[in-house]
């Protein structure tokens, strides 16, 4: 019982690993904490790069990467902050990728790469969660062509002939529905975000 006064306590939820973290810099606590999400963080990359090696060594890479980016930032929900993380990483990577391959023609791109709505690298989690409300919201005044385009083609990473089977929609209705919609889901962004 004696010791047990003197014991520190253990981290247990999230914030309480990221408050450890900050205090004292200790890279097992951040391990620890890493090792949650893991599997998580290796399946977004997977998703993305399709490339087993390639998305075990983003997942180490993003490890790398929290050791100063917790520090920096005042991180309100751990989970939905570092899959946004684990997608922008791989994003940048296939776009590196790309750039390093050549130019590649941008229509040929657009059917086949799942590209992000919109980028916000250094959001905290409580921002992120505002404009993913805010996201969901915008979504909801889209016309339907337009918000089953956006939700098939963005967030369930179709492709347009995937979207083509699914709907019934021809491939230039689809194009337009997304072009259309992406200008639609700006103007509404900023209209929230004022």
């Amino acid at each position: 019982m004696f010791f047990k006064r003197f014991r520190k306590p253990i981290p247990v939820t999230d914030a309480e690993y990221l408050s450890a973290y900050k205090t004292t810099g200790d890279l097992n606590v951040l391990g620890a904490l890493y090792e949650r999400y893991m599997e998580l963080v290796y399946a977004v990359c997977f998703n993305y790069l399709r490339d087993e090696e390639e998305s075990k060594d983003a997942v180490m890479h993003l490890f790398e990467q929290l050791i100063t980016d917790l520090r920096k930032y005042e991180i309100q929900n751990f989970k939905s902050w570092l899959h946004s993380t684990a997608r922008n990483h791989c994003l940048m990577h296939l776009r590196q990728r790309k750039m390093i391959a050549g130019g590649v023609n941008e229509e040929a791109e657009a059917e086949t790469l799942p590209m992000p709505l919109t980028s916000w690298p250094e959001s905290d989690g409580l921002e992120l969660e505002t404009k993913l409300t805010h996201l969901d919201g915008c979504l909801q005044t889209l016309s339907e062509e337009q918000r089953t385009s956006i939700t098939l083609f963005y967030l369930n990473q179709k492709t347009y002939a995937d979207i083509a089977e699914l709907t019934g929609y021809e491939l230039k209705n689809i194009k337009s529905h997304l072009q259309n919609g992406r200008r639609n889901l700006k103007i509404c962004m900023d209209k929230r975000h004022d």
